[in-house]
């Protein structure tokens, strides 16, 4: 059964484990609501606003997020596998432990982001912001970083191996890479 909410207020709701497989959500209310385990797979939230919402362990796999406002949402061990999050506002969101492997992130805005542990091998950050996010331990192999803004973020611990990083911006005195690694190689650009 396929949910149409486009535009719907459901802010503040506790949907929990809640069937929302291929729903359309697109433009609807969800700030604040509890969608911990819930089953968004494949479902249609462009420009929704899941400010401060709860999405821990939510199956958001393969689900088109584009534009959507996560300000401070809560995705700690998310599967946003194969996700659309492209030009996204998640500053401050937490997505630690999260999986968002083949993920497009493409101009997504991530400043202050946790995505401590994270897996994002595959994933497409070109043009991301970046700044002061949290990528400790973070799996990055083969990830595209192309342009992304790393100012201040932490990336100790992280895998980069084949990461691309070719006009990526960091800092040399706030940017933390993994012990040996040297950016300047890549094609990352000191600012």
């Amino acid at each position: 059964m396929t949910h149409k909410l486009q535009g719907a207020d459901l802010s503040g709701l506790d949907l929990s484990e809640a069937n929302l497989r291929d729903g359309d959500l697109s433009k609807a209310d969800l700030q604040g609501a509890n969608l911990t385990e819930a089953d968004l797979s494949g479902a249609n939230l462009i420009e929704a606003f899941l400010n401060d919402a709860n999405l821990g362990g939510a199956n958001l796999s393969n689900a088109n997020l584009s534009w959507a406002n996560l300000y401070a949402a809560i995705l700690h061990g998310a599967n946003l596998c194969g996700a659309n999050l492209e030009r996204g506002i998640l500053h401050y969101v937490d997505l630690s432990g999260a999986n968002l492997s083949g993920a497009n992130l493409q101009a997504a805005k991530l400043r202050g982001a946790n995505l401590k542990d994270a897996n994002l091998e595959g994933a497409s950050l070109s043009g991301a912001d970046l700044i002061t996010a949290d990528l400790s331990g973070t799996n990055l192999q083969g990830a595209k970083l192309r342009e992304a803004d790393l100012r201040g973020a932490n990336l100790l611990g992280a895998d980069l191996s084949e990461a691309q990083l070719r006009g990526a911006k960091y800092s040399a005195t706030k940017t933390r890479w993994p012990y040996g690694f040297r950016p300047e190689v890549t094609g990352a650009v000191l600012v």
